[in-house]
């Protein structure tokens, strides 16, 4: 269930970034709804950071588990 969640969340996070990267005008990148666009992708970083803090978090876990 979680490995489905991660999946999930992954494609979502990546889908947002490449959607809100569209949306940056390189003109002015910091204005308008430019600057919400990278906030937009720096939300969606951080996200992907906790996921795979996550995961890593449980393959650890697991791997202790094993030992015992």
């Amino acid at each position: 269930m979680m490995k489905i969640f991660t999946i999930i969340f992954t494609v979502l996070a990546v889908a947002s970034i490449a959607f809100s990267a569209s949306k940056i005008d390189t003109s002015n990148p910091f204005e308008g709804d430019s600057i919400i666009a990278l906030i937009m992708i720096m939300a969606a970083l951080c996200a992907l950071t906790l996921v795979y803090i996550l995961m890593a978090s449980r393959k650890i876990k697991d791997r202790l588990n094993k030992k015992k």
